[in-house]
């Protein structure tokens, strides 16, 4: 495969260019590569330092997903989105850029937490929900030791006050906010240690976690 950056630009570019879904919310292959890819990279450092498996959770187009698997070609990574078209979609460029350690996978990551409980070193989601309702459908995933980190705007300090100390609830420790963009105080990444087993309870059923908090019961 070309190197990182090379493999990222064609990766924008098909899915510029993609016409079985959309599959991301800007259009042209360099703001594409420019706003949304290169934003990806700044989560690289969060991942596993070896070998190890990760989930993308409501991966979408592929991000982060596909941005850490060009540049960690040593790690298992799922891609996980419950839209078909989406992930027949993402799959076609997967095959295009010619990338082995991607496995596309479609399902509701409640269904699938109940497959594949904690078995992750990693789970991450962009644009997904709240932080509290990212941290309930990650946590189920990710093995104790392990880590989830999601992608927060300029609501992350709302988000996160609004479940006050409840991320035990999950196994979780308290949130790390990282913030990354030197011109923007609005971009942050929330990463949680998985410090003990997730309780049974958790997943629930499919809906449940944006419209009965977890942090409320």
């Amino acid at each position: 495969m070309a190197a990182p950056r090379s493999a990222l630009y064609k990766y924008a570019e098909l899915l510029a260019n993609c016409t079985r879904a959309r599959l991301v919310g800007t259009r042209g292959t360099d703001e594409i590569f420019n706003l949304q890819v290169l934003d990806c990279e700044s989560s690289l450092n969060f991942l596993p330092e070896k070998s190890g498996k990760i989930i993308d959770v409501g991966s979408g187009g592929g991000l982060p997903g596909v941005v850490w698997a060009v540049y960690r070609p040593d790690l298992k990574i799922i891609l996980l989105d419950s839209i078909n078209k989406k992930c027949e979609a993402v799959r076609e460029i997967i095959n295009e850029l010619e990338i082995k350690n991607i496995e596309v996978v479609c399902s509701r990551s409640e269904d699938f937490a109940k497959l594949h409980r904690e078995e992750f070193d990693l789970a991450g989601a962009r644009a997904m929900a709240s932080a509290g309702v990212t941290a309930e459908l990650l946590s189920p995933l990710v093995k104790v030791g392990g880590k989830i980190l999601t992608f927060k705007g300029e609501k992350v300090h709302e988000e996160i006050s609004e479940v006050e100390d409840k991320w035990k609830k999950l196994g979780l420790s308290k949130p790390s906010l990282n913030f990354y963009d030197e011109n923007s105080s609005a971009k942050c990444l929330v990463t949680w240690e998985k410090i003990s087993h997730c309780p049974k309870e958790f997943p629930r059923r499919t809906g449940l976690a944006g419209t009965k908090k977890f942090w409320l019961a």
